[in-house]
């Protein structure tokens, strides 16, 4: 069987510390993310789903209606995405000019854009995540609820992801869900990252 991996960090757990602490991470990623991987390879075994790359299930699941396939392959993906959207503080760059000049058409100024990530990040009711994508060579923000994952629609691109579940920032934030958010955006998100996706 050629199963799903759980993929290395970029970074030592300790990175992205005090916004993500040590401790964070050693749950978010070595349990609730592997956890995913792990109940997700028990779910494809034996099944159509066996030696599709992670994106293929996570489409594939969607169409078919394969909730706990869906749930737990978008959930792998979307984790995935997110430890790759982050960096440690100071090192996660700027935009690129070509990515620059599509979020100031799309927002006016960076700095509004990261207030429109933080304020659907903040307001997402439950769990879920914000993100910055493009859509039809736009750039957005967008918000989705559990494990839904913009990766179903052929038409967006993920460039930046930000996760609220609770398991993301309760360790160091409890409720503050606000303050862990403008942390993140404020100064761990990887615009490298964001702008190599955007070319």
């Amino acid at each position: 069987m050629k199963e799903i991996k759980l993929e290395a960090l970029p970074y030592a757990e300790d990175a992205l510390a005090p916004a993500i602490s040590a401790k964070t991470i050693s749950f978010h990623y070595g349990k609730h993310h592997a956890g995913y991987v792990k109940t997700l390879n028990g779910l494809i075994a034996g099944t159509s789903y066996e030696g599709l790359s992670l994106e293929e299930i996570v489409r594939t699941a969607a169409e078919r209606g394969d909730t706990a396939i869906f749930n737990n392959a978008a959930q792998t993906w979307n984790h995935t995405f997110y430890w790759n959207s982050l960096a440690p503080s100071g090192k996660g760059g700027a935009p690129s000019d070509v990515l620059l000049a599509a979020i100031e058409s799309a927002f006016g100024s960076l700095d509004a854009c990261k207030a429109a990530l933080a304020d659907a990040a903040i307001k997402r009711f439950g769990s879920g995540w914000a993100w910055l994508v493009v859509e039809n060579g736009k750039v957005k923000v967008e918000s989705t609820p559990n494990a839904e994952s913009p990766i179903t629609r052929p038409d967006v691109k993920p460039l930046l992801v930000v996760d609220v579940w609770e398991h993301a920032y309760y360790l160091d934030w409890q409720n503050l869900r606000a303050d862990y958010v403008k942390a993140v955006v404020g100064g761990l998100l990887d615009w490298n990252a964001a702008s190599r996706r955007f070319a």
